[in-house]
């Protein structure tokens, strides 16, 4: 028996709460490794690429070194080169504690979370667009199979800091696209997250809120009832494991997932460089009044998650 099938048998009672019906050890070993990384760690994105999740989840908790870890991927097929493998190994494995799992595991379990992975039904096809920066897994509160990847959905964040204006056409858009037959997804923040959210809700839509910290803990604590009412109709998900704190990079990150222009304009620069690979459409909203705005509009209306067809707001 190896290693990830004893700690599997060792965690199976609580892993059961959150992933039910038969056990299923990938995720498993993905729960594990999405318990040890930051997300879109793409060196661990490309480690699972070439081993799978249960081969990567072995050698971490076998505590390999870097080299025997460099090894192992490029017997694989893979490509990681020792210092690569080190330093990864340097980040994941002070992280990797059955204790801190257990009671992650348990935290999920209580406030009705479950356990999504690629190959699922409900895993939304979409993420699958940033490659070895892909989420492992992700915790969901709610309908696990909101995002499903036949359903029509399209992402509205902005700036907290937004102007009436602003949250204004974002309640526009929102309620028309619902109108529409899609699903509303945003990051839950302040300003036109908010009102996205708002919107979708008030017009009898679904909607999806993607978190930066664990769903355990909504977060900004302003938006828990907010949140709480997402939950009930639609979702609330996270690739953070619960008991996990929102930070700034981890609020870049889950943008980057919604594979939409950032709200953070300190590091907007560097998430539009990283969504300009994705194949799904980005468009950027700007003032109706203006030129550039009228522009913005245009093409807002050749975007959707499903291909390049017109939807006229």
């Amino acid at each position: 028996m190896s290693v990830v099938e004893r700690s599997a048998r060792q965690s199976s009672a609580e892993f059961a709460a959150v992933r039910p019906g038969p056990p299923d050890l990938e995720a498993f070993a993905r729960a594990v490794l999405g318990l040890v990384a930051e997300p879109g760690d793409g060196v661990l994105g490309r480690t699972i690429s070439a081993l799978r999740a249960v081969r990567t989840a072995e050698l971490l908790l076998e505590r390999v070194s870097g080299e025997m870890l460099s090894d192992a991927v490029g017997e694989a097929g893979g490509a990681l080169d020792a210092h690569e493998a080190r330093t990864g190994l340097e980040r994941w494995l002070p992280r990797l504690d059955h204790a801190t799992f257990v009671r992650s595991i348990s935290q999920a379990a209580r406030v009705g979370a479950r356990f999504v992975v690629p190959g699922d039904a409900a895993w939304p096809g979409q993420l699958d667009e940033l490659d070895v920066h892909a989420p492992i897994g992700l915790w969901v509160r709610g309908r696990h199979d909101a995002l499903a990847q036949s359903a029509r959905s399209i992402a509205l964040v902005g700036a907290r800091a937004a102007t009436g204006y602003g949250e204004h056409v974002a309640m526009a858009a929102s309620a028309g696209l619902v109108d529409r037959g899609f699903t509303i997804v945003s990051g839950g923040a302040y300003g036109i997250d908010g009102m996205a959210h708002r919107a979708a809700l008030a017009s009898d839509g679904m909607t999806v809120a993607f978190l930066a910290g664990g769903v355990d803990r909504f977060y900004p604590l302003g938006h828990e009832s907010l949140l709480t009412r997402i939950a009930e109709t639609g979702a609330v998900l996270s690739e953070l494991p619960c008991g996990a704190a929102p930070t700034k990079w981890r609020c870049v990150d889950r943008t980057s997932a919604l594979c939409c222009s950032p709200r953070m304009r300190s590091s907007s620069s560097w998430v539009n460089c990283r969504v300009r690979s994705f194949r799904s459409p980005i468009r950027r909203f700007g003032p109706f009044s203006t030129a550039g705005g009228v522009l913005s509009q245009r093409s807002a209306r050749t975007f959707s998650t499903s291909g390049p067809r017109a939807i006229r707001l």
